[in-house]
């Protein structure tokens, strides 16, 4: 452990002494005229890269942690990882519950200029209300609750209007253009989850949209906890599958990025379809170069949604 954490600190030094080379370099090659740099964002997961792209647009550069593919339930930062943020001038993680992490990380980096910024600032954390525990109880996917989604741009904009305030007319013009975009579809979602038969869907992947649930007065059952490793038992897969029966429901969603094996059991047993309820956390290598966003799985949710729920 004492290694690690040598190794860790020995390449945290390395990245503060390069940018130092890389700084005084260009000052020396200046030609005494403005120079237009943009702002470093280094971001945890796709909703706050996806969300500080739409505010900072051409201004900032925004880089995500999470490899293409990758589930973030997994996810460690390499030294590499650590180097980014080292350099960053802003790093946007979700909160504690979602990146334990990275209070660590940041214990050992030394840019006093970094500003860090957490997205759970604001959003009022809710329960797993399915039964599931881990350590504190909470659920940490804030991000499906398109309202904490519009407090997570809020936390973005303001650290960027704090780290380039020459452009923060741009950045708060670029914000409240996309949060309105938000509330309508969040008006979408309320309007159209209101004319449906069913008031109950479930999912066969981790905990996961306890927010989405909660934001439009549906019941939500999942066969896992919140994290995608965990094994449901054969009672709990019998139990889901009784409930399918019971309610009348014809599909059982799965999510993305992860084996869907256990809702495939339960779509054997009771005779139910597979449908895709995308989580956000991360894009695959063909969403991402396809361009997809945030507000595209939003809407994309609330079509499959829409089949699942016999909406009218």
């Amino acid at each position: 452990m004492k290694n690690k954490l040598l190794f860790i600190f020995i390449i945290i030094f390395i990245a503060a002494w390069s940018a130092t080379v890389v700084y005084f370099f260009e000052k020396k090659q200046s030609t005494g005229l403005p120079i237009s740099k943009k702002i470093k964002v280094v971001t945890t997961l796709f909703p706050t890269y996806d969300f500080a792209k739409q505010i900072g647009g051409d201004k900032i550069e925004v880089t995500l942690l999470l490899p293409p593919g990758m589930e973030p339930h997994v996810f460690e930062p390499t030294p590499l990882d650590i180097i980014k943020i080292s350099q960053a001038d802003i790093f946007v993680y979700t909160g504690d519950f979602m990146e334990p992490w990275v209070t660590d990380i940041l214990s050992g980096i030394n840019n006093i200029n970094l500003k860090v910024v957490n997205t759970s600032d604001g959003v009022e954390m809710i329960k797993d209300t399915d039964g599931h525990e881990n350590s504190d109880g909470l659920d940490p996917h804030i991000w499906l609750d398109l309202n904490n989604a519009s407090i997570m741009v809020e936390d973005i904009l303001k650290a960027l209007v704090v780290v380039d305030p020459v452009n923060k007319i741009f950045y708060q013009n670029n914000a409240k253009f996309y949060t309105n975009k938000l509330s309508i579809l969040d008006s979408h979602y309320h309007n159209e989850l209101s004319k449906c038969s069913k008031d109950e869907f479930i999912h066969g992947g981790h905990f996961v949209f306890g927010y989405l649930a909660n934001r439009y007065g549906l019941k939500y059952l999942s066969a896992q906890g919140f994290s995608p490793d965990s094994e449901p038992t054969p009672q709990q897969l019998i139990s889901l599958s009784k409930q399918i029966k019971k309610l009348g429901l014809n599909y059982i969603y799965f999510e993305e990025l992860v084996d869907p094996k256990v809702a495939k059991t339960i779509a054997d047993e009771t005779g139910a379809q597979l449908l895709l309820l995308h989580g956000a956390h991360n894009l695959s290598e063909q969403e991402l170069s396809n361009g997809i966003t945030y507000e595209q799985i939003m809407e994309n949710n609330l079509t499959n949604l829409k089949i699942g729920l016999q909406c009218q």
